[in-house]
Formats: C-alpha cells, structure tokens, sequence
C-alpha cells in the first residue's frame, strides 16, 4: 500500500509537470505566432522604407514634367520617402508605361498616365491600357482651351460652332493625332454636329506657334501655352472644358454654361502602379497624395503652371479613367481620320 500512495504520487508530480510543460510550450508557440505577426505588421506600416522611382514617360520641359516635378519634390514630405523622376519618353508616352508595367509591383516603382493614353489605345498605337495597372491618384488638372486666332471673324464660341456647322471640313485645327488633343476637338466636333479638318503637330507649342502664324484655324490649348499669345493680343480664347469658370481667365465661358455639359476638356494628370501592386501600400500612397493635394504651398506651385489641384483617390480615379476610356472608343471613329 505504502508503494501505491508513493506511485500515485509520483504519477501526479509527473501529470503537473507534463502540464506545466505544455501550457509553457504553448505560451512559446503563441508568443512566436504574435511575434510574427507583430513583424509582419511592422513591416506593412514601414512602407515606404526607400526612395520610389517615378516614371515619368514624357520628355524633360514639357507639361507633364513640370507638374510631376512638383509631386515629386513634395513626396519627401508626404510619402515619407524620394521620388525621383525617372522621363522615359516615346511614342506618345508608351515607351514608359511598357518599361512601368512589366516593373516588380513591390510598391517602388509608380509611373504618370493621362487621358493620352486611352486615346493611344483606341487609335491601335499601343495594346496598354489604363486597366492595365492599379490607379493610385489624380492630383493635377489642366483645363483645355478652345484657342483660335486673334484676327479671326469668331469672338464666341457661338461664332465657331455656326460656322463650323455651316462649312463642314474647312476649319482647320491642330491636334496631335491620335493624342488627347485630337479627342479634345473631336468631342466639340460631335457636341457641335460639325466636321474639322485636322492638321498634325507633334506637341502642343508646335500648334500654338502654328496658330499664331495663321497656319490653322483653331487650336487645343491651356494657360501654359496660350494666356501670354492672349494677352499679347495674337490668340483668343473662345471656351475653356473646366467645371467653373478659370480666376486667370474669367471673362472666357465655360463649355458647360454655354449647354454643353458634357465637354469637360481637362488633362488630369495621375499616378498608377503595377497591377498586382498590395492593396495596403495603395492606400498608404493614395492617403499621402490626398495630404499633398491639401498643401497650400503645393498648390501654389500647380496654379503657377496654369494647372488646378483635383484630387481623386483609387477608386474615383478609376471610375473617371473608365468614363473616358468609354468616350474615346465611342469617337474611335473620328480619331481615324
């Protein structure tokens, strides 16, 4: 009997310790699991922890560079990090955005898209399209000008669509065909029930040098590259596809007070990444661009380019780029030409 009470015993020392020993090794295992994910999260929050480069596929100097300049000098701020610009010019801005699209979407790599790009998609110039990566943010909007010149008989826009209706294929206007440009004018030529006959420039001060000198008609154009040709009396501004009336322009109507609602002529410069790019790092680099576009010195420096501050997030912009995409190919057609 003294045996068993001793065994028993034994047995139960035994029984606490087996049970100690697993409730301690289930406290290791559990503290490794929330170590872990303690880690991962750390990682996710350190996002961005190094420069991101930006590809910008347009050449230095001209508008896009200008603005995305702007961006990415504020980034550090904003973002957290560097973005230095990275123009990978060509064809109509593809260049770059093959280069952007076949990029690790590790969140380090972003790149510049406008409503160009759609039109190079419709007109066959590249099979890229804006749903080919991940819609970050629209920040920068340049309203489009009807421009014609000074010493034409149209001092309205009124002028221009009775005339244009009543001579179909006469008025010369410049566009970069098969650009955004060109689907600028071809969104008045169909508002208006008109017919252009459209003359190719490669960039938007070509046309407007082209304008001055009475080479073409009409033209596509923005503060940037028009307001001083106004001012100095060589151009006249006849419409603007901005949603209210512009504070440097604004004795010039907008095509929406004149009826036409639907011609909202602006270039709204975005940023996208990758497709494939993690969700949480879109909304980290969404929430700092939404901060910059807040920014009073950061808008100060858009509007002293002519451009106004627009921001959309992932999803608004990707309605938007979805609204026009579905306008382009409706004026494929026209584009053709």
């Amino acid at each position: 009997m003294f045996y068993d009470v001793l065994r028993n015993a034994a047995q139960g020392k035994l029984g606490r310790m087996l049970a100690s020993s697993g409730a301690i090794a289930s406290l290791t295992l559990g503290l490794g699991a929330t170590g872990l994910a303690t880690s991962q999260l750390a990682q996710a929050d350190d996002y961005p922890d190094h420069a991101i480069e930006f590809i910008v596929p347009w050449s230095p100097g001209g508008g896009s560079d200008a603005l995305m300049r702007i961006i990415s000098n504020a980034a550090p701020k904003d973002i957290g990090q560097p973005m230095p610009v990275i123009n990978m010019p060509g064809v109509s801005g593809t260049i770059g955005l093959k280069e952007l699209a076949q990029k690790d979407p590790d969140g380090y790599t972003v790149g510049q898209i406008h409503e160009g790009l759609m039109a190079s998609n419709a007109t066959g110039l590249t099979q890229l399209n804006w749903d080919d990566f991940q819609p970050i943010a629209s920040l920068a909007s340049s309203p489009q000008y009807l421009v014609v010149n000074a010493d034409s008989d149209w001092k309205t826009f009124e002028d221009f669509a009775e005339y244009a209706k009543a001579h179909p294929g006469e008025i010369r206007v410049g566009a970069t065909l098969g650009g955004i440009p060109h689907v600028h004018a071809a969104m008045i030529e169909d508002a208006i029930g008109a017919q252009f006959r459209y003359v190719g420039f490669e960039g938007t001060g070509a046309r407007i040098r082209a304008l001055v000198g009475g080479h073409i008609d009409a033209s596509i154009g923005d503060i940037s590259s028009s307001l001083e040709f106004v001012k100095n009396g060589d151009l006249r501004f006849l419409a603007v596809g901005s949603k209210e009336r512009l504070k440097q322009t604004p004795d010039v109507p907008t095509f929406k007070e004149l009826g036409y609602d639907n011609l909202n002529l602006s270039i709204n410069r975005g940023i996208v990444a990758p497709k494939g790019i993690d969700p949480a790092k879109v909304e980290t680099l969404a929430q700092g661009f939404e901060a910059m576009s807040k920014d009073p010195e950061f808008i100060k420096r858009v509007n002293n380019t002519g451009a106004e501050v627009d921001f959309m997030g992932p999803q608004a912009y990707a309605d938007y780029l979805s609204d026009v995409d579905a306008t382009i190919k409706r004026l494929s057609g026209k584009l053709a030409r």
